[in-house]
This record gives C-alpha cells, sequence and structure tokens, in this order.
C-alpha cells in the first residue's frame, strides 16, 4: 500500500481525516496478516516508510507508524505519505546454550 494521505480537505474535520488513514493502515495490515502464508514462512513482516511526500519517505518500523501519523497530525502537517509492504517472515530459533538449559536452570535452583 502506497499512499498520500490528506489531512486538509474543505468541510471536513481534520481529526476525523487522521483517524480515516489509520483505520484504513490498519485495515491494510490485518487483511494481509490473513493471507495465507507462502511455504516455510512464519509470520507477515512489514517494510514501513513515512514522509511528508514521497520522495522524502524515510524508512519507519512498523510499531512506530501510527506515533509518526500522530505526529504528523499535531504539527499541523497539510498531508503524509504512507508505504507498507508487507513481505514473508522467518523466525530464527534461539541458540541453545547447555549451561543455561532450562534443566539446568531448574537442577541448580533446587540443589542447595
Amino acid at each position: 500500500m502506497k499512499k498520500l494521505f490528506q489531512l486538509t480537505v474543505e468541510g471536513r474535520n481534520r481529526d476525523r481525516l487522521l483517524d480515516a488513514s489509520k483505520h484504513e493502515v490498519r485495515k491494510y495490515v490485518a487483511r494481509q496478516r490473513r493471507a495465507a502464508l507462502p511455504e516455510g514462512v512464519d509470520y507477515w513482516d512489514f517494510a514501513c516508510s513515512f514522509g511528508s511526500t514521497e520522495a522524502d519517505a524515510a524508512e519507519v518500523y512498523f510499531a512506530t507508524l501510527i506515533g509518526h501519523m500522530d505526529a504528523a497530525g499535531k504539527a499541523g502537517s497539510d498531508a503524509f505519505f504512507v508505504s507498507i509492504l508487507g513481505r514473508p517472515g522467518v523466525r530464527k530459533p534461539k541458540p541453545l546454550d547447555s549451561a543455561d538449559s532450562r534443566s539446568d536452570q531448574l537442577s541448580r535452583h533446587l540443589d542447595p
């Protein structure tokens, strides 16, 4: 999803336009997460960009995207650009360290 959201529209409340843009972003992400995962993929990851225009959009973490949108609304921006692209993600297994394994921790805890 690549879209320029306008926050100044004749006859529309600025706060409602900001809320509508956040709703549209959340709706897109929810729809993407419901999509079938390709073989060997654990989850959907998102590559996000945010800026006042498409040309000056910088990469941001997905978790901070709504905060950037709120900040743009409070700063009085007329518009902002959001790009969200779903990409497959694979979780890396945690390394097993024999000294810190769960059974070793339990035995150290129980032994006086």
